[in-house]
């Protein structure tokens, strides 16, 4: 795909990258899909109009043109919400480039995106979460590693850790202290309290564990010594929801939406939550705020005397 691409394009598109990831501050993953996208888009734009594109020609882009590469996006199958996130990507683009080479984006950045429904976190009731984790320290024979389990999913549960981060302990965070440095997506740095449950967790498997705790080395070990593969807990967590009949949507980062959804039940306020989840914009953190209004009014329509 990027050889349809202009050498001044491919160069534009890596200067703004690497400003994203400068000042941005996003995250490798968060890059990847940015010049997937835009590079796509380019693509695009290169056989629509014959041949590769020099940024003198991205300047007179048409919005019948953006029309056309969203509508030849949907025919691939390419979903409304992923589109609307190529969209984006394609936009912030634009919007670097005309400031840079002094052009008015209007026709790209006048695009609208495709409307979509938001699809809401999907948190498990605060029983249910607690009965993962009790099962959770049963569902292997060999005790160390059911307390290993056992005590990530605790992180998750209690800290609200993405599984990465949960991982990504060192032996020198070890034992926990009431509140833990996290380094999340895009660099990101917040500090989460740890409950006294999670601490305990975290404890009763390092008695447990085989290989001696290294500063530098990972908290979370595999059955061979090695850094956890997070496709154990991922499996571990299938296993236990087989056994508990919950839904598929009781994953691991379940975990971590019901963390937040509880706090927020519990009347947490929603930028504390925020700061704990290591949400950079407080948008991502009001889906909660749809899930706790959903369950009010499931509630609402099983208890009124007129439903």
């Amino acid at each position: 795909m990027s050889l349809e691409i202009s050498a001044a394009c491919r160069d534009a598109l890596q200067d703004w990258l690497d400003r994203q990831g400068a000042l941005a501050d996003a995250s490798d993953n968060t890059l990847i899909a940015y010049r997937t996208d835009v590079a796509g888009f380019l693509a695009f734009m290169a056989g629509h109009r014959g041949g590769p594109q020099g940024l003198k020609a991205l300047e007179r882009i048409t919005t019948p043109e953006i029309r056309a590469w969203m509508a030849e996006a949907r025919s691939r199958g390419i979903s409304a919400r992923s589109l609307a996130r190529k969209l984006s990507a394609v936009k912030s683009f634009y919007r670097w480039l005309a400031e840079r080479e002094g052009f008015d984006p209007t026709a790209v950045l006048s695009a609208r995106a495709p409307k979509f429904q938001a699809k809401l976190p999907r948190p498990l009731a605060p029983d249910a979460a607690r009965a993962v984790i009790d099962q959770m320290e049963q569902h292997s024979q060999t005790p160390w590693i059911a307390a290993r389990d056992a005590a990530v999913i605790t992180l998750l549960y209690g800290c609200g850790l993405r599984i990465s981060e949960a991982l990504g302990l060192k032996g020198a965070d070890a034992p926990l202290a009431t509140a833990l440095r996290i380094l999340g997506k895009g660099g990101k740095e917040r500090v989460v309290p740890v409950l006294p449950a999670a601490r305990e967790a975290v404890e009763a498997y390092l008695r447990l564990c085989p290989y001696p705790k290294e500063v530098e080395g990972p908290l979370f070990r595999g059955v061979r010594g090695g850094a956890l593969n997070p496709r154990a807990i991922q499996g571990a967590m299938a296993d236990v929801r087989m056994q508990l009949g919950l839904p598929a949507t009781a994953t691991p980062h379940a975990l971590r939406h019901s963390f937040a959804t509880h706090l927020l039940e519990a009347g947490g306020d929603l930028r504390a939550i925020q700061e704990l989840l290591g949400h950079a914009s407080l948008s991502t953190t009001q889906a909660y705020t749809a899930v706790d209004t959903a369950r009010l009014m499931e509630v609402y329509d099983r208890s009124h005397p007129k439903a």
